[in-house]
């Protein structure tokens, strides 16, 4: 009687077949409008900062080196993939990808690091564009951006002209250690 009813069990599970994807060895497509890792088209970026303004998860980051260079870092590792810095950026420079199979042991393969030079009027200093409307004026954060980029913090404070007192004191910025701190 019980062999009768197991015989019967094995029969009921093979009956369907194989139902399960044969996952390591051929992904399935991600749908449409995924939203997998951010890619920056580093020609058209224009440098404004509205990425790193509108991030929750605060992966972008941006240093003035000096009045024309400006350094982005995307740390990919905190990256929650909202998709918010691909749908503020005015260029349309940050589009999200289908990739989202990212583990790895080299935290620098999904890192990416990007230096822009930003053309600036001779006059007042401003960086400018040639358009009639600058995306850079748009934006609720101006200024020089002081984050730091060694040690992955946001310091949320910019000023009008490049200063070299804030910028070294930024340099060797580090995390609190207590609360309080």
């Amino acid at each position: 009687m019980w062999l009768t009813s197991k015989i019967k069990q094995v029969l009921l599970v093979l009956k369907p077949g194989t139902v399960t994807l044969p996952y390591p060895f051929e992904p399935r497509p991600a749908p449409a409008n995924f939203r997998g890792q951010p890619y920056w088209d580093h020609h058209k970026c224009i440098g404004c900062g509205g990425c790193a303004a509108h991030c929750p998860a605060r992966t972008i980051m941006i240093r003035d080196v000096c009045q024309e260079l400006r350094v982005m870092v995307y740390d990919g590792g905190r990256c929650t993939y909202c998709g918010r810095c691909a749908d503020v950026c005015p260029e349309n420079a940050i589009t999200m990808t289908d990739r989202f199979e990212l583990a790895t042991d080299d935290k620098a393969d999904i890192t990416q690091t990007m230096e822009l030079f930003m053309a600036t009027c001779s006059r007042c200093g401003r960086c400018y564009d040639h358009e009639i409307t600058n995306a850079i004026d748009r934006m609720n954060e101006r200024g020089y951006r002081y984050d730091n980029l060694e040690y992955r913090v946001v310091i949320p404070r910019g000023t009008e002209h490049l200063d070299d007192d804030l910028l070294k004191k930024t340099e060797t910025y580090k995390r609190p250690e207590r609360t309080g701190e």
